[in-house]
């Protein structure tokens, strides 16, 4: 029987792979007459997929990117990742052209498997549910919102750190920054910040998390697979919370203002409809997706960076120092001290150039244009990578050197630096970021010194930048 089994199937994948490598002919046969940029698109179904993914298994995820720039050209190359035949545009000029051309040349794109992972309830892709959400946020982003924000960042941060570090000789970095992150946004966003509760959220969080560029094979057992089932139960215990809410806001047992929450549900759109439950639900997950995971990465490199840089941990503790002389006892951080902290920041620039969590992003061509004398044609995907500017000598001198006076009086050369993106589809969160990040920071260095117990740690990408085992370091508590 199992005989039978296979003659009956191995002709039909004989045919499948007969019919991918012709497709990979043809592809290239067109590609080399439409002068498309130089490259390769790896193997059939798979492309370089496996490649791009192994560098960050290995911690060089910018080798993919460099070597390529070197050897088909430093302006763009083609190749073929997560599904999709791709080019790569290069250095700060195809990050200009990029983000420029916004809805005019491209659009944005992300690969189908990410539909999956975060379904509409309004049956619209995962791109036009972004796009509402990028209507939406700079309402429940803006600075007077920040600013309120900030004593609830510093009272977190405060609560954090004695539930979770303190009275312990070491600690394992990553998961508790995930935890501050995690417990910070569910507080902000949904009111949520009992600790019981918040862990319960964030168990599924972590398979979601590394199932979003895994390879999308979806069999049980799978990340990809792990990443589907976490996402449907997450939307599942949201709802509980969103039918939860609407009782409370229509027995005045919650404030319109109090959250995100509240102003999805009581926002309506042009046409005067409001949301659904669905509907809300998939965008807060969204925005607990965006709102912890590369905030609590970038952390977690401040603490390793600073370990290492005793030269960089004493100049921030300086100056954290004197923001904290300057607050009465009990008193919360605010909008001005907040401001104070510019070598601080410089301090997490640096962080985000040598390991930004967001390694890139795609589009797609929605008409035929040439970029740097290739013909780009409509239908196909552009990927930009922050790897082909931040360690690039050509706009930074000593590129694996930390220094954070790189940020110093105009900064680096436009389109050189992206962590956050650029042109119109720029990070909304940048400012809510910065915020947490230094609220954090503050807190951290005026309580503690500490040192790595992995000397040599090694940093891995999956799917975005974290050190080997967490980051486990010993605490050194300072004297009041």
């Amino acid at each position: 029987m199992e005989f039978s089994l296979l003659s009956d199937v191995l002709p039909l994948v004989c045919v499948l792979i007969a019919t991918a490598l012709t497709v990979r002919l043809f592809m290239r046969s067109k590609s080399d007459a439409g002068s498309l940029p130089p490259g390769t698109t790896g193997w059939p179904i798979f492309g370089e997929s496996l490649e791009y993914l192994k560098k960050g298994w290995n911690g060089n995820p910018q080798e993919f990117i460099q070597e390529r720039m070197a050897k088909f050209s430093p302006h763009a190359f083609k190749t073929s990742l997560f599904g999709a035949h791709t080019v790569v545009l290069c250095g700060a000029a195809g990050n200009k052209f990029m983000f420029s051309n916004e809805n005019k040349l491209v659009t944005a794109w992300w690969p189908a498997s990410i539909d999956k992972i975060f379904p509409s309830s309004t049956q619209t892709s995962s791109n036009e549910e972004m796009k509402k959400m990028r209507k939406l946020l700079p309402h429940v982003l803006r600075a007077e919102a920040l600013h309120r924000y900030i004593g609830i960042m510093d009272s977190i941060s405060r609560r954090h750190l004695e539930s979770d570090w303190a009275n312990r000789d070491e600690v394992t970095v990553f998961p508790l920054a995930k935890m501050y992150t995690f417990w910070l946004a569910c507080r902000l966003f949904i009111s949520v910040e009992d600790p019981d509760q918040v862990a319960k959220f964030s168990e599924p969080f972590n398979l979601l998390a590394s199932g979003i560029f895994s390879v999308p094979i979806d069999i049980p057992g799978t990340p990809f697979n792990k990443a589907i089932k976490a996402s449907n139960q997450i939307r599942r215990d949201l709802r509980a919370v969103i039918k939860q809410r609407k009782i409370d806001l229509a027995e005045n047992k919650a404030s319109p203002t109090q959250d995100i929450l509240s102003h999805m549900l009581l926002t309506a759109d042009d046409d005067g409809n409001f949301m659904q439950e669905m509907d809300v639900a998939d965008k807060i997950l969204g925005l607990l997706v965006g709102g912890h995971d590369t905030a609590s990465i970038t952390i977690t490199f401040i603490i390793k960076y600073l370990a290492e840089l005793p030269e960089v941990y004493t100049e921030v503790f300086r100056e954290q120092m004197e923001i904290a002389k300057s607050k009465a006892p009990g008193e919360l951080l605010n909008w001005d001290d907040i401001q104070k902290m510019k070598y601080s920041w410089n301090v997490a620039c640096e962080v985000l150039r040598l390991n930004p969590p967001l390694q890139g992003a795609f589009r797609q061509a929605i008409v035929d244009f040439t970029y740097s004398g290739f013909s780009i044609p409509k239908g196909w995907k552009l990927y930009w990578s922050a790897h082909s500017t931040h360690r690039n000598p050509k706009y930074y001198p000593e590129p694996d050197t930390f220094n954070p006076l790189r940020y110093e009086g105009s900064g680096p050369t436009p389109y050189t630096y992206v962590p956050f993106g650029g042109g119109p589809r720029m990070c909304p969160g940048k400012e809510y970021a910065r915020l947490e990040i230094l609220a954090f920071m503050h807190n951290l260095v005026t309580r503690y010194k500490w040192e790595k117990v992995i000397v040599d740690d090694k940093i891995i990408v999956d799917p975005m930048p974290v050190p080997e085992g967490g980051l486990p370091i010993r605490l050194y508590p300072l004297k009041a």
